[in-house]
């Protein structure tokens, strides 16, 4: 019988090229997952993740048919995915690639361009001046910005008023800062199609909402209509209360994105990492270990010893079956670990046809097909390979009365 370590005891095996390896794929499960939930391929994951269930279960009930249905369909799927998400999966790429950079980060805003931000947009939400600024976070901007004037000017209010004014010819488009300062002002943003977030909102909202979907940004809008304030960011578009919840959200976005490295600094930085997308964060993990101990530990090959009980099928009416010699048979299977994850020796038997037997005793040969057993195991050995049974008439009186 063989003996299955379990998965305490695997862990402790760990090495620290295995480690490595854990954290490098929970980084890209975790990119993939934010990504996910960003776009609009969240209910595709979820339909994959579902789909893929359901070929589990069918190769561990041996519905071969089923499983080869599953098996060309993800081949095609795969293609499809390509074709209709190949600019998220460009989005995705480039997060990975900038956090592979992120030693080389943007400077952060100063305090008190932060408070200049804060007041102009008061001003502008007083006098319903229309507004769109975004501050840029560390994800790259250009390949998501088309038109626009370049401008290397230090943010001031009186540069931001002059820019919005409405008798402005650039007031219609976007300011983007950076190092606090405003590097293009009238520049073009991608519209998002969220229309659930953007009901009775206009184009300002919608750019906003485009360019936080695409990038780590933060965007804010002030409606010229109603005179309040909007800040959109990672995909989602929230209207402020007031001035305070603004300069709240601005300075958080500020810490996060740009953290001063002082002293007693550090551990507010980290405590502040493992808060957001926490369970983004523990489901990467998870997934992780989950696929590492499935193909890593489970891929080795191993036997296991089972002793299977003999079961005869289709004895001939009239007879009756006196004995089996051995009752048990003992079988070898060798394959992958995983493959006895799931393993029930309890579901298992040795049949034997009975169905051209004659009275007395017959000797039947054992092999593998006469054993049902998963497609990812083998049978290496079988003792004994021969069974004889014991096979005698029912007496006309006794089947009556049975």
């Amino acid at each position: 019988m063989m003996r299955d370590s379990t998965i305490l005891s695997v862990l402790r095996a760990i090495t620290l090229s295995e480690i490595i390896d854990i954290i490098l794929v929970s980084i890209l499960l975790y990119t993939g997952i934010v990504w996910a939930q960003r776009t609009r391929a969240g209910f595709v994951v979820r339909g994959i993740a579902i789909l893929g269930g359901i070929y589990l279960i069918a190769r561990q009930l041996d519905l071969e048919m089923t499983a080869w249905i599953f098996q060309a369909f993800f081949a095609v799927f795969l293609v499809m995915i390509v074709v209709i998400f190949q600019e998220e999966l460009r989005q995705m790429f480039e997060r990975v690639a900038i956090w592979s950079l992120s030693g080389r980060r943007i400077p952060a805003l100063r305090s008190t361009t932060a408070d200049v931000l804060v007041r102009t947009i008061a001003d502008f939400a007083k006098e319903r001046i229309g507004a769109l600024i975004i501050i840029r976070g560390n994800d790259p901007l250009e390949r998501h910005i088309t038109g626009g004037i370049h401008l290397d000017g230090r943010l001031s209010e009186p540069l931001l008023k002059s820019i919005f004014d409405p008798h402005s010819p650039g007031h219609d488009g976007a300011v983007l800062v950076e190092r606090n300062r405003i590097t293009r002002f009238a520049a073009h943003l991608p519209l998002s199609k969220d229309l659930t977030q953007l009901a009775n909102l206009g184009t300002r909202h919608s750019a906003a909402l485009g360019m936080a979907e695409l990038a780590d940004a933060l965007c804010i809008v002030v409606s010229e209509e109603r005179g309040t304030v909007s800040v959109a960011r990672d995909g989602r578009l929230r209207k402020m209360d007031d001035l305070q919840q603004l300069g709240s959200v601005l300075q958080n976005f500020l810490n996060e994105k740009f953290p001063r490295h002082e002293a007693g600094m550090a551990p507010a930085v980290w405590l502040q990492f493992f808060r957001k997308n926490w369970l983004a964060k523990v489901l990467a993990i998870s997934l992780a270990v989950g696929f590492w101990y499935v193909f890593v530990p489970g891929s080795k090959t191993v036997e296991a010893r089972y002793e299977l009980p003999v079961s005869i099928q289709n004895l001939p009416p009239g007879l009756r079956l006196e004995g089996v010699q051995p009752s048990t048979v003992s079988v070898r299977f060798a394959g992958p670990r995983r493959a006895f994850y799931l393993f029930d020796p309890n579901k298992v038997t040795v049949t034997v046809d009975a169905s051209s037997v004659e009275p007395g005793r017959r000797s039947f040969d054992i092999s593998e097909r006469n054993i049902r057993h998963p497609n990812d195991v083998s049978i290496q050995d079988i003792d004994p390979s021969r069974v004889r049974i014991s096979v005698r008439k029912i007496p006309p009186g006794e089947a009556e009365r049975g």
